[in-house]
């Protein structure tokens, strides 16, 4: 070996010095993505719409020692999202768990289901992201752009069009993000899970149909849970996927392996 030789060394999945957005923070895939960040370092911001679920989540962190601060906030409404950038000099990391689902046949959608999904998982989701990039932007240091998505973005369920497409939607705006801000240092990427057993997706787990369909698509056996998503979450916020952008982690079991 040369004299010049050396080994490489891991990047740092460390956090510390950094500060994370997480929305739809005080449960389920959100409030894993917030621990998993604070765990790793990060002083994380809780946004969510519950000013009860923010206080009781807050003192969780507190009691870990953990820095935090709490923003009550309805995603879907623009204003009052608008008005909270206004606050703040922005994040290095921000992590979009918020969403919802209203499930039925495609035959049977209604237009006010279809515009509450697409108006919370798309169109907050993208200015959400927009506000973020600006911001990161004029701090000049780049940034991580985390969209809590679904395996869902990659392939089709019953009774799940309207939510499907919604995440297909996702999906195509955070790679035209990635190519458009790359030069700024901010990459954009998304987790996709399978079925994760949180309080929301517990009707699922109860009808018998739908979790004999489950254990024969998801090729490991088994559901997701919580804390198989965080481990993507501090990964995609960290320097160990430094030159990921445009990308989606897929976390499902096999689901869409076939």
């Amino acid at each position: 070996m040369g004299a010049d030789w050396s080994c490489p060394r891991t990047p740092s999945f460390r956090l510390d010095g950094r500060t994370a957005l997480v929305t739809g923070a005080t449960s389920g895939l959100g409030l894993g993505a917030a621990v998993a960040l604070a765990e790793a370092g990060a002083e994380v911001t809780l946004l969510a719409r519950s000013v009860d679920k923010l206080a009781a989540t807050e003192r969780l962190f507190q009691r870990e020692g953990w820095p935090v601060q709490t923003v009550a906030c309805d995603m879907s409404d623009l204003g009052a999202l608008s008005n909270f950038w206004h606050g703040v000099a922005g994040f290095d990391i921000v992590v979009n768990s918020a969403g919802m689902a209203r499930h039925g046949p495609a035959l049977d959608a209604k237009a006010e289901d279809y515009d509450a999904v697409m108006n919370l998982n798309v169109r907050s989701s993208f200015f959400l992201a927009q506000a973020a990039a600006k911001k990161m932007i004029v701090r000049g240091q780049g940034g991580s752009i985390i969209f809590i998505s679904s395996q869902m973005a990659h392939t089709g369920g019953i009774d799940r069009a309207v939510y499907c497409g919604s995440k297909h939607a996702l999906e195509g705006f955070q790679k035209a993000m990635a190519v458009e801000w790359g030069q700024h240092g901010i990459r954009v990427n998304s987790i996709c899970p399978t079925f994760i057993r949180t309080p929301l997706t517990q009707a699922t787990f109860d009808t018998p149909e739908r979790a004999a369909w489950m254990t024969e698509k998801i090729k490991l056996g088994r559901v997701g849970e919580v804390t198989d998503i965080m481990g993507a979450v501090v990964f995609l916020a960290s320097a160990a996927s430094a030159l990921m952008t445009g990308t989606s982690l897929l976390i499902d079991g096999g689901w869409t392996a076939g």
